[in-house]
């Protein structure tokens, strides 16, 4: 069973991003279970949502302790409870224009895989509005749910923009297939 956490602040779209992975992977044929945990409820406070994705029906309903993958939509958010729950080998996506160098140094014993989704974003169109180039590049570290898959879900769920988003998502995958591809290199 695959268990993901996405960890955002209200208003960022970290919920909205958590329902579109799991829609994908449920496109994709798997078996999935989404929820979410709200802070104060309110723009700007933690907000995460779980996700896990397994072939078999998933009869587990508590809280995930320890991730297999984590998509952080802000930086800032690094810390005590999140990274508790990831291990040595948990890829840790992260929204920032900081190097996995940086990131290695300040985190060391993290795998932290760094895209600037805010200036993807920009470059597609949307803003500050981040989902998209994000999903692309977690399902790029993750190598699942496929990138047609994903397009073909933000086509039929993004409630607008949808070239938009399907290139933010396309920039945000080879943004991380380049960087894992230099990190192999190395």
């Amino acid at each position: 069973m695959l268990q993901i956490m996405i960890q955002g602040r209200g208003g960022q779209g970290a919920q909205t991003a958590g329902d579109l992975l799991a829609m994908a992977f449920f496109a994709a044929g798997r078996q999935v279970q989404a929820f979410s945990s709200y802070g104060g409820a309110r723009r700007g406070t933690p907000v995460n949502s779980y996700i896990r994705v397994d072939d078999r029906p998933i009869r587990v309903r508590c809280d995930i302790d320890s991730a297999d993958a984590i998509l952080c939509f802000d930086a800032s958010l690094l810390e005590g409870s999140l990274l508790a729950t990831a291990r040595a080998d948990t890829p840790i996506v992260v929204n920032s224009s900081r190097t996995a160098a940086d990131f290695g140094r300040t985190l060391p014993g993290y795998r932290v895989i760094p895209v600037d989704g805010i200036a993807i974003s920009r470059r597609n169109g949307l803003g500050r509005i981040v989902n998209s180039a994000l999903l692309g590049a977690f399902a790029r570290a993750l190598e699942a749910p496929a990138l047609d898959v994903m397009v073909r879900t933000l086509n039929e769920q993004a409630p607008k923009l949808h070239d938009e988003n399907v290139a933010a998502c396309r920039e945000g995958y080879r943004c991380i297939d380049v960087q894992l591809a230099g990190a192999k290199n190395e």
